[in-house]
């Protein structure tokens, strides 16, 4: 969506070549410098007129409608997913800090001539601590159809589960679960937001339904409970259940030189239950609330998703079969997807 030129520009414009001319005229023919004066003050009423039919157009070009949920220009998107895990002590010491890195590949099904939009992951990078930053092989130029909602697997967003197991680092090592989770839940954080949130919802309230700026809706996802559980590693029983989410469209920014739509979204009150099973006959539970919250940046032209920023607070507390037996803990998310382009996303 582009701005229209101000109706008024133009024939301000001729009034003042006009206005100008017979200013020179006067002075040159040495006429009355009333009649000069007469000018002048005739150029700055007109002046005063055209600003404030200027101000008054852009107040009402930010009144006017926009459509969020149109369809999608069809040209492949390079996106790069960063996400950083703090974990505090009781007593606020950091324990851990771990960023993952996601690099996703998006093509359109018109162009990939699949059913569906194809994502590849060219690659998947992990730093934790002040440890060196390490690939997963297995995630490299992977690639998966996306779905809406969760498939007859209880799978999410037609991600695969299997392609999660066992994994280890470019070194060998073998990835531990709670971390091969949080690879695996970058995945579906991006989907949730580039495809749950900043897209048409096929039942209930939608980003379809902000139309002018300063619209809230209480998105269709509120109080849902997706599935969580992870093959071997997160067994059934685990969930995710979401708040009263809700979408505002906040207003217009600026993002790789395009116009956006911001949207902001808040997720309430959330409540999660994560089960693992490390060992045989080994059960640890882990349950806990979270609240997150942040802004999306919408290209208004070619709807696709520019930018994400998130933030999350955690708190939970984990049983174990073995002492201490509970672990109380708090930790900070925080979360942000640029768009990019191919020369950026191959070369950094």
């Amino acid at each position: 969506m582009t701005k229209q030129s101000h109706p008024y520009k133009k024939i301000f414009e001729f009034l003042t070549i006009i206005i100008l001319f017979l200013l020179w005229k006067d002075i040159t023919m040495k006429k009355n410098l009333i009649i000069q004066s007469n000018i002048v003050i005739c150029f700055y009423l007109l002046l005063l007129l055209f600003i404030g039919n200027l101000q008054a157009d852009d107040s009402s070009f930010l009144k006017q409608e926009f459509n969020l949920a149109g369809k999608h220009s069809q040209e492949t998107q390079f996106y790069i997913l960063k996400s950083e895990l703090i974990t505090y002590a009781l007593n606020g010491k950091r324990i851990s800090n771990d960023i993952f890195k996601l690099y996703l590949q998006c093509v359109p099904a018109t162009i990939s001539k699949k059913n569906k939009d194809e994502y590849t992951c060219i690659k998947f990078l992990i730093k934790q601590g002040n440890a060196p930053e390490v690939s997963v092989p297995a995630l490299a130029n992977w690639s998966y159809l996306f779905s809406e909602g969760i498939d007859d697997k209880n799978q999410v967003f037609g991600i695969n589960h299997s392609q999660f197991e066992n994994l280890k680092d470019m070194n060998g090592k073998v990835i531990p679960q709670d971390i091969a989770y949080h690879i695996y839940n970058a995945f579906i954080d991006f989907h949730s937001f580039c495809n749950v949130f900043a897209e048409r919802t096929p039942n209930g309230k939608g980003i379809q339904d902000l139309r002018k700026i300063g619209q809230k809706i209480i998105h269709s996802a509120a109080f849902t409970e997706p599935p969580t559980n992870l093959g071997e590693y997160i067994s059934k029983g685990s969930f995710f259940k979401n708040g009263e989410i809700t979408l505002e469209f906040k207003g217009l920014s600026i993002v790789n030189d395009k116009q956006c739509a911001l949207i902001g979204f808040d997720s309430g009150e959330s409540l999660f239950k994560m089960i693992m099973n490390p060992a045989p006959n080994m059960e640890i539970i882990t349950i806990g609330s979270s609240h997150y919250i942040g802004d999306i940046y919408k290209d208004t032209s070619s709807n696709w998703v520019q930018k994400v920023t998130l933030n999350e607070i955690v708190v939970s507390e984990t049983t174990m079969p073995m002492p201490p037996n509970k672990i109380n803990s708090v930790s900070e998310r925080s979360i942000l997807i640029l768009n990019v382009s191919k020369d950026e996303f191959f070369n950094k």
